[in-house]
């Protein structure tokens, strides 16, 4: 079983050299690159789902036969790899760490804030994320970037990591529910606010929920917001707030 595991840990787009191949030589399909390719896929993907992509209907999409693109890919998940890094690079305007200006505190709710972003435009990213190593050049960067701030905000080396990880994990959680969230809400054709109204009339009605709903009631009056984005916006800033606040409590305690 270890060594099934290393098996599959070794096979990775990144660390076999794969992932700088840009086509196999002579006879390759005119018109077609692997940056097309990765392209139309997150573009498939975004438009119809990770549970519905295959080679096949990529090909299509790209007007070609399938085997065309294995002249530029090995197999189906070297592409979803190379897609997933593809997703990271989006988040061109990082932080920078070496800001001795900058405060921490602002660079982890701007990195925080850009990685939910991604998690909700591209619901596919979370589970892929999941599946693979994530170690494509733009991931890289990102977690290297949220490494550096972490550091300058004065945590002990023994509790870095784990200061990544709550907020890391958190952001992971909050976006894969928000972005699975607006996609049902998508295939339903109404607006999120309408969806919301409906969900809560019908859960209200229920003899199961009802009471749950109205307990709630007041919370989510507090809570604030006319519309389902910044109901959103205003409870993840707050759980943000608490992380950081949790950061600073830990500094001080050295």
């Amino acid at each position: 079983m270890a060594e099934t595991a290393r098996d599959a840990a070794r096979h990775s787009v990144w660390l076999e050299g794969r992932a700088r191949r840009r086509g196999r030589g002579g006879g390759q399909p005119s018109g077609l690159d692997r940056d097309r390719i990765t392209e139309v896929t997150v573009r498939l993907l975004d438009a119809e789902g990770l549970a519905r992509f295959s080679m096949r209907r990529l090909a299509a999409e790209l007007n070609v036969t399938a085997m065309s693109v294995y002249w530029y890919v090995d197999t189906k998940d070297d592409l979803l790899e190379l897609v997933l890094d593809t997703a990271f690079g989006e988040l061109e305007e990082l932080p920078d760490p070496r800001d001795e200006y900058a405060d921490w505190r602002d660079q982890i709710r701007a990195l925080a804030t850009a990685y939910r972003g991604l998690l909700v435009r591209h619901p596919w990213l979370s589970p892929l994320a999941g599946r693979y190593l994530n170690i494509g050049p733009n991931s890289l960067r990102f977690a290297r970037t949220v490494q550096q701030v972490v550091l300058r905000t004065g945590l002990p080396a023994h509790g870095v990591t784990g200061a990544i990880s709550a907020v890391c994990r958190f952001v992971y959680g909050y976006g894969t529910i928000e972005g699975h969230f607006f996609a049902r809400v998508a295939d339903t054709g109404l607006t999120p606010d309408e969806y919301f109204r409906n969900a809560m009339t019908a859960t209200a009605e229920a003899p199961e929920t009802a009471d749950i709903v109205e307990r709630s009631r007041n919370l989510m009056a507090a809570r604030g917001g006319d519309t389902v984005a910044e109901m959103m916006d205003r409870d993840f800033a707050f759980a943000l707030d608490l992380l950081v606040a949790g950061i600073e409590a830990m500094v001080r305690c050295g």
